[in-house]
């Protein structure tokens, strides 16, 4: 457990807050949101609040990991990882890019890039909670699609990684940079299906 972990404690009402928090921090940002809104919303006194995240911080923290697990188990669980990589790639992008261009998980990334400097356990949080666990669930479903014979991959690290980035362009860089606030569904299929056809097209058998 970190150092962070340890201030936080839990309770009858541990969820409820956290539930609270969550539904403030998805429409008002991490910078909006007030500590009376998120009391407000879960239902409970700012007093009970701080007795179980004595910042705010610490709180924004809960949310954005749990809101990366449960993603990433969306992910897992709405995909068949036996099936090949054109059948699996899409369908696990689109929902875990749904996740990442959403206001909540552009705030999640914008107050780990803000406060990483003075609090660095939020950064490596995130990263173990998010791209991390992503990474490595990834890594491994190409691991199987290599041995069943539908890629050829020497490098899965490199290979994983280059996925990645590929279901983010424009898109990401867009919203992250404030050029825009909100995407069209079609553009998200129009980016997914070409990163999907380039990396077949680089590793495909």
């Amino acid at each position: 457990m970190t150092a962070e972990a340890a201030k936080v404690r839990k309770g009858r009402k541990f969820d409820q807050v956290v539930t609270g928090a969550r539904d403030i921090f998805l429409r008002d940002g991490y910078e909006g949101a007030s500590v009376d809104d998120i009391a407000r919303a879960a239902g409970v006194s700012k007093a009970t609040l701080y007795s179980y995240f004595p910042d705010k911080r610490l709180l924004f923290l809960e949310v954005a990991t749990g809101q990366c697990q449960f993603q990433t188990d969306e992910v897992l669980s709405g995909v068949d990882l036996t099936r090949p990589p054109r059948e699996v790639l899409p369908v696990a992008a689109r929902s875990y890019m749904r996740f990442v261009l959403s206001p909540l998980g552009q705030s999640i990334f914008r107050v780990c890039v803000s406060e990483t400097e003075r609090f660095p356990e939020i950064g490596r949080e995130f990263f173990e909670c998010g791209p991390k666990l992503v990474h490595t669930y990834l890594v491994s479903y190409l691991q199987g699609a290599a041995t069943r014979g539908e890629v050829a991959i020497d490098d899965l690290d490199l290979a994983a990684h280059q996925f990645a980035q590929l279901c983010k362009a424009g898109l990401w860089d867009k919203l992250a940079f404030g050029i825009q606030d909100d995407y069209e569904p079609a553009e998200l299929d129009r980016v997914i299906d070409g990163a999907v056809e380039m990396f077949m097209a680089r590793y495909g058998t």
